[in-house]
Parts: C-alpha cells; sequence; structure tokens
C-alpha cells in the first residue's frame, strides 16, 4: 500500500518493491508451477521416497535376520568350543588316569620282578650253603676220620663205620652251634 501511496503523490518509487502487476503475475506463475510440480513431479518423488523407504525397510529385515543369523551361528559355535573343551578336558583326565594306572602297572611289575629276583637269590644262596655244607661235611667228615683214626691208633677205612662216624661228629657240632646261638 504504501507503493500506492507513493505513486499517486508522483514520487518515483522505491527498486525494491514491485509493482502490483508484477506481483500478481507472480503470484499466479507460482501457483501454476507449484500446481504442475504437486500434479506431475510430488508423485514421482513420493514413489521414489517409497521405495527407498521399502530398500531401507528391507535391507534393515534382511541385516535383523542376517544378524539373528549370525547370532546363531555364533551360539552354535559356543556350544561346539564348549563341547570341543569339555572333550578335551575328559581326553586330558583319561590320559592322567591312564598314565596313572601304566605307572601303577609298572611299578607292580617291578616289585614282582624284585621279588622274583630276591626269591632267585635266596634260593641260589641256600642251594650253594647246602652245596658248601654238604661240601664243607664231607671234608670235614674225611678230615675228622683221618684224625680220628691216628688217634684211635685204628684204622677207620670201613665205609659204614666211617659215615656214622662222621654223621655223628658233625651232629654233635651242629647240636652245640644251634645251643651257642
Amino acid at each position: 500500500m504504501n507503493a500506492l501511496l507513493l505513486a499517486a503523490e508522483g514520487e518515483p518509487q522505491p527498486p525494491l518493491l514491485p509493482h502490483l502487476d508484477e506481483l500478481v503475475i507472480g503470484l499466479i506463475a507460482f501457483v501454476i508451477v507449484f500446481g504442475f510440480l504437486a500434479k506431475k513431479l510430488l508423485p514421482n518423488i513420493n514413489k521414489v521416497l517409497g521405495e527407498r523407504r521399502e530398500a531401507i525397510e528391507g535391507g534393515i529385515e534382511k541385516a535383523e535376520s542376517a544378524q539373528i543369523e549370525a547370532q546363531s551361528v555364533l551360539e552354535q559355535y559356543k556350544a561346539q568350543l564348549a563341547e570341543a573343551r569339555h572333550e578335551a578336558a575328559r581326553l586330558r583326565q583319561e590320559a592322567t588316569e591312564q598314565g596313572t594306572a601304566i605307572i601303577q602297572e609298572m611299578k607292580a611289575e617291578g616289585q614282582r620282578q624284585r621279588e622274583e629276583i630276591i626269591a632267585a637269590g635266596h634260593s641260589q644262596i641256600e642251594a650253594d650253603r647246602k652245596a658248601a655244607a654238604t661240601s664243607l661235611r664231607q671234608d670235614v667228615g674225611k678230615l675228622a676220620t683221618d684224625l680220628a683214626g691216628k688217634l684211635v691208633g685204628e684204622s677207620l677205612e670201613d665205609a659204614a663205620r666211617q659215615s656214622r662216624t662222621i654223621d655223628r661228629f658233625l651232629d654233635e657240632l651242629e647240636e652245640k652251634a644251634e645251643a651257642v646261638r
């Protein structure tokens, strides 16, 4: 309205204020362009935005399903890992038990062999002692017979007499040895 008052008074119109007819033409052009855009361009824009929204939502759904699948695979992996750890612990326990059993068997076998060696040694010592005693008995008997023959002045060559004399002498020696112990 200021422009109309200024124009009526004869003063020049300021350059920043448009003329009324330009303002009306501009407004009409704006409504036409806006109507064209609303009728033609806006549905296409809405269509493209809808497709993008669906693609994004589909991508989100795919991502969620992939995440669920990945979570499932992770749980399976964790279960398999736990099972493998449990199996490894079981195998370690079995190996330890088997090792302990083998060690016990080897100790028992070693003890048995030791006992056999000791028993064999004792029996060998006993056999050697008996052989030595028999040999000693024969030697002592022979010496005793010779000595007795010299003391008595009679020959003790008779085998039966010699054997009885030797046995009696050795028995007396054994009795004295046992009495001393």
